[in-house]
């Protein structure tokens, strides 16, 4: 049957050089390890990092899932740090993570102003970035993950800042970055060499990755840093799975910590759950992390803060 409604042709687009592109991040934005960061000062934190530590020792699941800003915070030599030394064995991202990651790599720098570029209808149409739907559409057509093929290439080229690509440090090691898209969400999707099928193939084999890390949650450790939606929702789904299967094997998933990294002011015990009068309701991290998942037998811990303080924080911690 044919569509009755007509779509986008997105031959007539005009896509620039990413080189004519004006960046709000440039190569000084990214810490250095020995960099001085905002103070996080946090007595809670120290729980975290001992969980870690155990979790690492047993062999447990250590997840960290984050939002693409955390990306620009400029703290990716401090996650590469953490999965090269195993305190993190499996990162979760949404799209323009990896379009950040990939970015940063290439040129050094990152970050568009939407405010100048969306008036002229520029923002996204970059040429050298929408080489990632190749990158993508390759990874469906050899039945790789989305992360892993961005990563696997990443690694093999020689783009100059290469050494700051957590994707690519990722792969090297053999640790999962899994790419969660949501269609119509990324720069990426305006390009015509974009195929919506072979995006959501490899993403959804991504979303199985992470699927099987979470059947060794049980004694793990899982945080969010700073994603209000794809984190919880991912990480709701990829639960039920992991405990549909555990139940059946005669194990259970409830002792793991699950520990939030944001901005949003949490009043109150973070621990219960807000009435759906409350806007704070409809904060997911909250209800879902915080609350429903961990409520037969997990702990939780907030933090407020900015990811170029708390993240160095955490990872300050773990070098003792």
């Amino acid at each position: 049957m044919k569509s009755k409604y007509e779509i986008f042709d997105r031959k007539r687009l005009r896509i620039q050089p990413l080189g004519d592109r004006a960046h709000d991040l440039p190569l000084g934005n990214w810490l250095a390890l020995t960099d001085a960061t905002p103070p996080f000062d946090e007595p809670r934190l120290a729980r975290v990092a001992t969980r870690l530590r155990e979790a690492r020792e047993r062999g447990s699941a250590r997840i960290l899932m984050m939002g693409a800003h955390v990306l620009r915070a400029g703290v990716n030599r401090h996650l590469i740090d953490l999965i090269e030394r195993g305190w993190i064995d499996q990162i979760a991202m949404n799209g323009a993570g990896a379009i950040h990651d990939y970015e940063i790599a290439r040129i050094g720098a990152t970050t568009e102003s939407v405010a100048r570029y969306i008036r002229t209808g520029e923002f996204g149409l970059w040429r050298e970035t929408g080489e990632l739907n190749d990158w993508i559409n390759e990874a469906a057509q050899l039945g790789l993950g989305l992360g892993e093929n961005v990563g696997r290439r990443i690694l093999e080229s020689h783009y100059p800042h290469r050494d700051l690509s957590v994707l690519a440090a990722a792969y090297r090691v053999g640790v999962p970055v899994t790419v969660h898209v949501g269609i119509g969400y990324d720069i990426l999707h305006e390009h015509p060499n974009c195929d919506g099928a072979a995006t959501g193939a490899a993403s959804y084999r991504d979303f199985l990755i992470f699927a099987k890390t979470m059947e060794r949650l049980e004694g793990g450790v899982m945080l969010s840093f700073g994603s209000a939606i794809m984190a919880p929702e991912v990480y709701l789904k990829a639960l039920a799975m992991s405990r549909n299967i555990a139940a059946q094997e005669g194990r259970v998933i409830r002792d793991f910590l699950s520990a939030v990294f944001d901005l949003v002011p949490i009043t109150g015990d973070w621990r219960a759950e807000l009435p759906k009068s409350d806007p704070g309701y409809y904060f997911r991290p909250h209800k879902t992390i915080l609350v429903r998942t961990v409520a037969d037998g997990g702990q939780s811990e907030y933090f407020c803060g900015p990811h170029r303080a708390t993240l160095p924080a955490l990872w300050r911690l773990l070098q003792a």
